[in-house]
């Protein structure tokens, strides 16, 4: 193994009195709840692109962190260097998983795609070789559409069909080296599919356009062996002013309009719903009623700022109300994926370490409050009483749609008026979710 982060130990898990900076405080990964190891709950990736390439750099300053691993940046040393250091990292906080663009493995050549495919097989292979006797494998892959100046005006949205056969050409490949290393699913993450303005924009062939790219790439995909999910990740702006896949709920009409809703289901990120105005917990619900939640980005967002900050998640309020949706959807198709970064001025080897050390006790600790609350059951006893006119007589007969308007129409006109609806009790709930936080 490479010795990248030789001062930094294996991080094991010493419980919530431990001062110790390289524990866990709350993840104890054999730890059972619910019947399933905790870890079993919460598969957890490392993020290939911010971990072991973001540098800090922003738009209004160079990077303040060395990403290089000891060799020339955008060389395929480099490449090598980052898969060892990346399996270094891993293994010392016992990750399983790893996430990641094409352009994350390998420097892109801007002249010839057919070279940075043959560098992604030699990666690829590199990356199997290192790999091989250990647990660490790939959640899921994608292709970055969004970067290269070709994809100005999108990808599978582009108004070029040149641009577009690149698109189908990065996608195919991606999709190759996802089965070859073990990926349990693919991603679309429509950075540049949206438009700036609808005043050049023909918004129905844009998004036939994208459709018919996704079909494609389940054709292919299935056709070379991949069995996962593909996963939409919905996000409402940036870069472009609107993009298409807005919501979890926009993202399920499209699946849904053109046929795609059997092999897709969506991978949500926190900071993505916050830009659309909802909570995390709303998106995560709406996928999960749906039948649609598949993978999680774990971050958060920073209200004050307005943008995609991709902070490591902290707030255990969210993570608490993320994970009682996805215990109430019985788990995830993928894994939980750490799209986080560290801030400007954390700039250390060190601090790459305690910021995935508290990302994953945040998400143990809200699985932990997660099932507290499921088994303490009042918040659940309420929801079904809330509801409970509808289980029996004229609410009864709605549900199982044996009435009609005029029936209903009719009982209205006998009772006059309807009797008193009943307190929602928010603030008892929130009470209730404090009481089993701070137990």
């Amino acid at each position: 193994m490479s010795d990248f982060f030789s001062k930094i130990p294996y991080i094991k898990y010493e419980g919530k009195d431990s001062n110790n900076p390289w524990a866990f405080k709350y993840y104890d990964p054999e730890f059972m709840i619910m019947g399933k190891k905790m870890k079993d709950h919460l598969p957890f990736a490392m993020a290939w692109w911010h971990n072991l390439g973001a540098n800090g750099s922003d738009m209004f300053g160079q990077g303040t962190m060395d990403k290089s691993f000891g060799q020339k940046l955008g060389t395929m040393e480099c490449a090598k260097a980052k898969v060892d250091a990346g399996i270094e990292f891993m293994k010392k906080l016992g990750i399983e998983y790893y996430c990641w663009h094409d352009v994350d493995l390998v420097p892109e050549d801007p002249e010839d795609i057919n070279v940075t495919n043959r560098r992604l097989d030699e990666i690829s292979d590199y990356i199997l070789e290192k790999t091989k006797g250990t647990n660490i494998k790939c959640l899921w892959g994608t292709a970055n559409m969004f970067g290269n100046p070709r994809y100005m005006n999108g990808a599978g949205s582009t108004n070029s069909a040149e641009v577009y056969c690149f698109a189908a050409a990065q996608v195919q490949k991606a999709l190759e080296i996802t089965v070859k290393l073990g990926g349990r699913g693919y991603v679309f993450w429509g950075g540049r599919e949206g438009y700036e303005t609808l005043l050049n924009t023909d918004v129905k062939l844009e998004q036939e356009n994208i459709a018919n790219l996704m079909h494609m790439a389940v054709d292919y995909g299935r056709s070379i062996g991949f069995k996962g999910d593909f996963y939409i990740e919905p996000k409402p702006k940036e870069p472009m002013t609107h993009q298409y896949d807005f919501d979890a709920a926009t993202a399920i009409g499209f699946l849904r309009q053109y046929g795609l809703d059997k092999d897709f289901k969506l991978n949500i990120e926190a900071n993505h719903a916050s830009l659309a105005n909802h909570t995390f917990q709303h998106e995560l619900c709406i996928s999960r009623i749906n039948g649609m939640l598949g993978s999680v980005d774990a971050n958060q967002g920073n209200g004050i700022l307005g943008w995609d900050t991709d902070n490591f998640p902290w707030n255990v309020y969210d993570a608490t109300m993320a994970m009682y949706e996805v215990l109430k959807a019985g788990g995830l198709t993928g894994g939980f994926n750490f799209d986080s970064k560290n801030r400007r001025p954390s700039n250390t080897y060190e601090d790459m370490f305690h910021a995935y050390i508290m990302g994953m006790d945040t998400f143990a600790l809200g699985l932990t409050k997660a099932a507290a609350l499921i088994e303490d059951g009042r918040i659940e006893s309420f929801v079904k009483e809330k509801y409970s006119s509808f289980e029996s007589g004229i609410g009864k007969k709605i549900r199982e749609k044996k009435t009609s308007l005029t029936e209903l129409a009719a009982e209205a006109s006998r009772m006059k008026k309807p009797s008193d609806p009943g307190s929602g009790r928010e603030e008892y709930l929130e009470g209730i979710v404090n009481n089993v936080l701070f137990r």
